[in-house]
């Protein structure tokens, strides 16, 4: 079953040095039919005015992924982590029993565009901890997709504390991937720019899509086309 969630359906605020969309309630955007798919909690699509950004902040007890589409973003945490984040790259950071961080656009002049993905972890408590890992250079012929994020830190991708596959996807117009799920998984697939048609429904950027009781996923792309595809327990 697909079941698309369309961009305009999305929460919303502008907060003059932050244009954020919300995939399911977060911050003052409540929708109780939308708290989130699975694991998966928090899809924020970002883009963040020059010199601005997130003050020093607390978190606990979760996997939070930021993927950055266009600019850079600056991380600073109290494990004494401090690093630039690209595209092309994807930074996990687990909070577990609690971290504080800041991330700001470096940039005098561009804005930087981000997803930022909370995913629940498989317990509460866990020793927080960071990553970052390009996967770029990583995507495979057969599928067409990278992997970004693993359990177990496969191929190269950022390990995570919850049995989750996050791939990147850019294929160019007519290129089709796919991605085959085991018995009792679910997937979401998260539209970023272009446009293509998954399970007979078509995407454009923004738009996200529910998966389940499907063996397969075949995404093929209209125009060139970026997006994530989680492979969710």
């Amino acid at each position: 079953m697909f079941t698309l969630r369309k961009s305009s359906d999305r929460g919303h605020a502008n907060h003059g040095w932050l244009d954020t969309f919300h995939s399911f309630s977060f911050a003052d955007y409540y929708d109780p039919k939308n708290m989130g798919f699975r694991v998966l909690r928090v899809i924020n699509e970002d883009r963040v005015a020059p010199g601005a950004g997130f003050p020093k902040h607390p978190h606990r007890d979760m996997e939070i992924l930021t993927y950055v589409v266009e600019g850079a973003l600056a991380h600073s945490d109290t494990l004494g982590n401090s690093a630039e984040i690209r595209p092309g790259e994807v930074q996990r950071m687990s909070a577990g029993t609690g971290i504080l961080h800041s991330e700001f656009n470096p940039s005098k002049t561009d804005p930087t565009h981000l997803l930022q993905i909370w995913l629940l972890p498989e317990a509460q408590g866990l020793k927080p901890g960071y990553a970052q890992a390009p996967f770029a250079e990583r995507f495979q012929q057969d599928t067409g997709l990278a992997l970004a994020a693993s359990r177990d830190g496969r191929e190269g991708s950022v390990s995570l504390q919850q049995d989750v596959d996050l791939y990147v996807g850019k294929p160019r117009a007519g290129e089709k991937v796919r991605l085959s799920l085991r018995p009792g998984r679910a997937a979401w697939v998260q539209m970023i720019k272009g446009a293509v048609t998954a399970g007979g429904v078509a995407l454009t950027a923004g738009d996200g899509l529910s998966v389940i009781d499907e063996a397969v996923v075949d995404v093929v792309s209209t125009e060139d086309a970026e997006f994530l595809i989680f492979d969710l327990p």
